[in-house]
């Protein structure tokens, strides 16, 4: 019988280091060549590989799947330790929990379905995913949109420097044609930048204490650099501050800020994401100034992520349901696969018996086009009406789960040698 399971080993976040899947994300070739590494056993009939900052996943389908997956590990030397191991259901079930969004480390984060997509597409490019595979992905695909579009499991923001932009545009009502500085080009500045980036404002300034880095950040965003030391009057001109340096000491005190507010229409928002603070509590008390410090925003943020738990719940409903869709999809192809190699079986002997049968009326007659037609017709229309009931009673017993049925029939007809690795 030709097998359709599937089996998985994954290294991710749960488990292993970052260190660790760098390690691995830097085997030799990268992800081609380690499909066609896979692919070229006798034993793999398909494989898929998932690689992002937080996971390696690997999936094959194999008669000896677990064997396979020790071997590939020990050859990549990856420790026991650290990796997962699945069998054919619990992959599934992994797979359509990736792609909504339940196994990230930022529960519903949208990034993961671009991943598997592309993944999967380099897989089909290379030509070792077949029918098995290609169900399981097509299917964790849609089922990460239908979660997107049914849950708000992607909604709100849970890292500190998108919530930073949030609370900006709630606190202002939108960001639109409004100007905002960005103080510290570091790791924190970059990610409340980028979260600026998709939004319609009117002007991004980025000061940082060595100019270089203000330069390369605003480039990427094509907002402006500014020095350091001029901030205050390019403070004058903005409508929100956020401030993410690693300073010791007050980047903005409350001085500058009197400074800077009293040429100015309109209110200022200034938001510290900072530890320790980057912004003088006291240019918080100045009269049309707002400031919001790193626990306002995680306040926002463990909101922000209960409710995403929240939603995950509804996510894991229509994983379940999903699951159910998709093992009956396999079931059917079972049947689909024992079905169509009867039918070819049964092909070869009518074509045999047909070409015999003309041949031994040649002797006698000229054989025209109407007596061949004829002679196809009823070759065809009786294996046709002779295998029709047992197809349908084949697919029943597939959606039955009557797979040693479905097996039986296939020793009857000798079908064992018809259905192997394409």
């Amino acid at each position: 019988m030709h097998h359709m399971e599937i089996s998985s080993m994954a290294v991710t976040h749960v488990k292993a280091g970052v260190g660790d899947i760098e390690k691995m994300k830097a085997w030799h070739g990268g992800v081609e060549s380690i499909l066609q590494m896979l692919y070229s056993s006798p034993l793999v009939e398909e494989c898929a590989i998932l690689m992002t900052c937080n996971r390696v996943e690997v999936y094959v389908v194999s008669p000896k799947g677990s064997k396979v997956l020790l071997n590939f590990a020990a050859h990549m030397r990856v420790p026991a330790r650290i990796i997962d191991f699945y069998d054919h259901d619990e992959s599934l079930r992994h797979l359509l929990r990736i792609t909504s969004g339940l196994e990230s480390m930022i529960v519903g984060e949208d990034q993961i379905l671009g991943q598997v997509k592309e993944l999967y597409s380099i897989a089909k490019k290379a030509g070792t995913i077949g029918r098995t595979l290609e169900t399981a992905f097509s299917k964790a695909i849609q089922v990460g949109k239908r979660v997107r579009t049914e849950t708000n499991i992607n909604k709100g923001s849970v890292s500190i420097g998108s919530a930073a932009v949030e609370l900006a545009e709630d606190t202002l009502g939108g960001l639109e044609g409004k100007t905002v500085m960005v103080i510290g080009a570091g790791e924190m500045g970059s990610l409340v930048a980028h979260a600026l980036s998709g939004k319609k404002v009117k002007a991004i300034y980025v000061a940082n204490r060595t100019y270089e880095k203000a330069v390369r950040l605003a480039e990427e965003l094509r907002g402006e650099a500014i020095r350091y030391e001029a901030m205050g009057d390019w403070l004058q001109r903005s409508d929100v501050a956020i401030s993410a340096t690693s300073a010791p000491h007050f980047v903005l005190t409350a001085d500058v800020v009197a400074k800077s507010i009293s040429g100015r229409k309109g209110p200022m928002l200034l938001i510290d994401i900072a530890t320790p603070r980057d912004i003088d509590p006291g240019a918080g008390e100045l009269p049309g100034v707002r400031l919001f410090n790193i626990d306002d925003l995680k306040s926002i943020s463990d909101r922000n992520l209960k409710r995403r738990l929240e939603e995950a719940k509804k996510a894991e409903k229509i994983v379940g349901e999903e699951l159910a869709l998709l093992g009956a999809a396999y079931k059917r192809q079972q049947a689909d696969e024992v079905i169509s190699a009867l039918y070819s079986s049964v092909e070869e002997v009518r074509n045999r018996e047909r070409e015999k049968a003309i041949n031994r009326l040649r002797a006698y007659h000229t054989i025209g086009e109407i007596e061949s037609e004829v002679l196809d017709d009823l070759t065809h229309s009786l294996i046709n009406k002779i295998l029709a009931e047992p197809t349908k009673v084949l697919r029943r017993a597939a959606e039955n789960e009557e797979l040693g049925f479905i097996e039986t029939v296939s020793d009857l007809f000798r079908l064992d040698g018809r259905m192997v690795k394409k």
